[in-house]
């Protein structure tokens, strides 16, 4: 099989985008202008969703496994935990329908399908639900493809309530970009605890950048009627 080019996931790619560039300067403007309060705000949102999700949803319902960057064409130890995660609620009967996100970012195959690869080979069962959403290659895409394959699925066309199984640290912004596409979300995190690694730390404050992006840039379009820019998170 070929291999796939591989995809940029960096959010510097959309910076090409006149619209992306207006929401960064907004966002440096009010990073500077509050002496990085705003920012300190948000890295304590993203801190206290990361430590507070909970390990199985509220009820039974379908999960939304988000991938990661494949390691050698196989999922790596973030993704690996997110999959045991899933593994686990099917096990105790929370969800019988799984749609792994996740498409090509290097390699042979998707995300999604080294993530059921990975799901068959230990050992889930033959009835649960898979579905693969393979066109992504970031969290807003993830949503974005998965919204459409469930309202295709849905006899209504509205969306069902999902759950968002996801690495701590990564759940806040996932939350975020979910409600403004119109999901029903309940987070549900891959790791039993918040970790306090560097490695974790580091992306904590990363994820807290992001999510500051793009909720100042999605208020700021909001405020000045730019619906260009508003159609970018919807």
């Amino acid at each position: 099989m070929q291999a796939h080019p591989p995809t940029s996931r960096s959010p510097w790619r959309y910076l090409r985008d006149r619209d992306v560039q207006h929401a960064a300067l907004v966002t440096l403007l009010t990073l500077l202008l509050s002496a990085g309060l705003v920012w300190l705000a948000y890295l304590v949102h993203v801190c206290r969703v990361a430590a507070r999700s909970p390990l199985q949803p509220p009820r039974r319902m379908i999960v939304l496994v988000f991938g990661r960057q494949l390691v050698r064409d196989a999922p790596g130890p973030d993704y690996r935990q997110r999959l045991r995660r899933a593994l686990a609620l099917v096990e105790q009967r929370h969800t019988d329908h799984l749609l792994l996100l996740g498409g090509y970012s290097g390699g042979t195959q998707s995300e999604a399908a080294a993530g059921e690869d990975w799901l068959r080979r230990h050992g889930l069962a033959g009835a649960v639900r898979m579905e693969l959403e393979q066109d992504s290659v970031d969290s807003l895409e993830n949503l974005r493809h998965a919204r459409q394959l469930l309202r295709i699925d849905s006899a209504t066309g509205e969306l069902p309530p999902v759950a968002l199984l996801t690495s701590r640290y990564h759940l806040a912004r996932c939350g975020m970009l979910a409600r403004r596409l119109g999901f029903d979300g309940q987070p549900v995190a891959a790791e039993s605890a918040l970790s306090l690694r560097p490695r974790t730390l580091g992306r904590l404050l990363i994820e807290a950048s992001y999510l500051m992006w793009i909720d100042v840039g999605a208020r700021w379009a909001a405020l000045t009627g730019n619906r260009r820019m508003a159609e970018r998170l919807s």
